[in-house]
């Protein structure tokens, strides 16, 4: 195993109190060290774009929803599992740089309609490109089989965490 900084807290952990399993930090201190690293190689395209990941993730939401490319907050916020508040707020940045819409629903007018604008949605269809590559590029250390097997692992523990 790599003498990485994880094993060597393990390590310590284990010459420390050695009545304790730090073994589990093997997996979660990995995945958490692997969440910054990630965000940090996965940002810069949003950044650039003026964009936070959230303001990405509605915007994806919507092309990903297809035509007519629109959704109500409620919707939104069960795609991206997020609050509705947490929606709302960055509805409104993206309404205040053109990039989406919010309008009443046609079948009730009590609700409103988040939907993308066509600033938003070459926006999107640039960053897509850019961010699929971007991942795909992060990845490309593993074989066919490892991707398989963390993609498998990485759902199973998803399930168990959520349970």
């Amino acid at each position: 195993m790599d003498d990485d900084r994880i094993t060597q807290i393990v390590g310590q952990w284990r010459r420390e109190r050695p009545d304790l399993d730090p073994s589990p930090l093997l997996i979660i201190g990995r995945i958490q060290q692997l969440a910054v690293v990630l965000d940090a190689a996965l940002r810069p395209p949003f950044a650039a774009a003026d964009l936070g990941n959230g303001e990405f993730d509605v915007l994806a939401a919507l092309r990903r929803e297809g035509d007519p490319y629109a959704l109500t907050a409620g919707q939104l916020s069960q795609r991206m599992l997020v609050t509705t508040g947490a929606v709302t707020k960055r509805v409104d940045r993206l309404i205040a740089r053109g990039l989406v819409s919010r309008s009443v629903f046609e079948s009730d007018a009590r609700g409103r309609v988040v939907a993308l604008t066509p600033a938003g949605m070459t926006l999107i269809d640039h960053l897509i490109e850019e961010h699929l590559a971007n991942e795909a590029r992060i990845l490309r250390g593993l074989t066919d089989s490892d991707r398989a097997a963390l993609e498998r692992l990485l759902a199973t523990l998803t399930r168990a965490v959520g349970a």
